[in-house]
């Protein structure tokens, strides 16, 4: 079998629904499960009803159902299916009533709410389908084995839903059937329905992977892959063949937006491949994550960045020789929740970097009793992921680009996992510089190995 995961543009109105149906249609002899975003923009018209009905105590819903119900008569589906879908419409409309009544909007409420936007889209499409042949059922999660915690709008699968899933799936499979599941929600050990965080939809599709032993997880994005650059820096940039999952995990992180990081986990897991694929270009080869590559690369893979970065500096001569003093500074960062990227350590001082969204003056004023310290915000981190076994040629080669532009190197970390390495810059330099890296690495030196498809 295979997973394949569809984003909301892939299925954002009739069009692109039978487009993607003769996809999914093709990989019939694969025994494919399907995985399902929201159509189009439904999440958030879903988002800015629950507003109106909260602040307003106005119920419009008019928006979703225009998109869905005129979905369902370009598609030619018979009046079963509206029927399928009017209880469901009926039922947001309910609880639309029920946030401007009460006035409130809690997480579980707002996890319920957006859960509508994959269950009417499952419920189109498997009715799609059964229209040119195909045996397709659509399915909530949690009628296929999907239970969570209750962390509200950012809820972990349990561990019991490696075995819930492949018994709900399986026999549906060898019997013949095309499950056409909801991605990104699930439900808890009470019922409440949550939903899975960013990058939700795709963990559904590759924690179904892996709990059935697929044979690949398929996501299927609007780009033609995992590209050695952000496209909207570097005309040139194009699709890698293939990355590890590690390193797909440290590019999503360092500002690579196709996959979310904890995307790749259940995979990894069971080493099972994820195939970014481009629904809007099926016949381009895609980008293969695996455990291990087959054939050598050249020595980076990829370049990213990510702005809008805090770097703080702390310098004190209480760390030379002592310990505990790095206890007493993570301390004040868990104290008041905030989590750090990046770090670089010498004798007497340590330089990290933080998400610019926080209020820092506490943490500094903590922090002020024990060392000296400097926070420098409009900071960009430029990360370099590849065999960093080769990392002293990679970093001349990015230290030398970075002196012939002129641009001071702040800070350089390479992380445990050996894949990647990063540096700071002004959030000013940094397409300046991704520019300049991708021309060393990718247009102009031969011996990375790399050519332009």
């Amino acid at each position: 079998m295979i997973v394949m995961k569809f984003g909301g543009s892939s299925v954002a109105n009739a069009e692109r629904i039978r487009y993607v149906s003769d996809l999914v249609k093709a990989e019939l002899p694969r025994k494919p499960v399907l995985v399902l975003s929201a159509m189009g923009d439904t999440t958030d018209y879903l988002l800015e009803a629950a507003e109106r009905a909260l602040k307003d105590a106005i119920i419009s819903m008019d928006k979703i159902e225009e998109l869905h119900l005129k979905t369902i008569k370009e598609l030619g589906l018979t009046a079963p299916v509206a029927e399928e879908i009017r209880p469901l419409l009926g039922e947001l409309r309910d609880l639309l009533v029920g946030i401007s009544l009460i006035k409130e909007l809690t997480g579980r409420t707002k996890d319920y709410l957006v859960s509508f936007g994959e269950r009417l889209s499952v419920r189109i499409v498997a009715a799609y389908l059964r229209t040119i042949g195909l045996h397709a059922r659509a399915l909530d999660s949690w009628d296929a084995g999907f239970l969570s915690d209750s962390n509200f709008t950012s809820a972990e699968l349990l561990p019991d839903s490696w075995s819930l899933i492949p018994q709900t799936l399986t026999p549906l499979i060898e019997g013949g059937t095309l499950p056409v599941v909801t991605g990104f929600i699930a439900r808890d050990r009470d019922g409440n329905i949550t939903t899975l965080g960013r990058g939700g939809s795709d963990l559904s599709a590759t924690s179904i992977a892996a709990a059935c032993g697929a044979e690949e997880a398929q996501v299927w994005k609007d780009v033609d892959g995992i590209l050695t650059a952000d496209p909207r820096l570097v005309e040139q940039a194009f699709p890698v063949e293939a990355v590890t999952y590690d390193e797909a995990a440290e590019l999503a992180y360092f500002g690579a937006q196709v996959l979310h990081p904890r995307t790749m986990q259940p995979c990894s897991r069971t080493g099972t491949p994820v195939l970014v694929k481009n629904s809007y270009n099926p016949g381009a080869p895609g980008t293969r994550i695996t455990a291990a590559l087959d054939k050598k690369t050249g020595p980076v893979q990829a370049i990213t960045s990510r702005k809008n970065v805090t770097l703080v500096d702390i310098v004190s001569s209480r760390m030379l020789g002592q310990y505990g003093f790095l206890e007493e500074v993570f301390s004040a960062f868990a104290k008041y929740r905030i989590s750090v990227d990046m770090v670089a350590t010498s004798e007497v001082s340590i330089s990290l970097t933080l998400d610019a969204a926080h209020d820092l003056e506490c943490l500094k004023k903590d922090l002020s009793r024990i060392a000296a310290v400097k926070i420098k915000t409009g900071k960009a981190i430029v990360t370099l992921v590849g065999d960093v076994g080769r990392s002293s040629g990679i970093l001349a080669q990015s230290f030398g680009a970075c002196a012939d532009l002129g641009i001071p190197v702040q800070m350089v970390s390479q992380g445990a996992s050996k894949v990647n390495i990063s540096f700071i810059v002004n959030d000013t330099q940094a397409a300046e510089v991704v520019r300049a890296l991708h021309r060393i690495f990718f247009e102009e030196n031969t011996q990375s190995g790399k050519e332009k498809p």
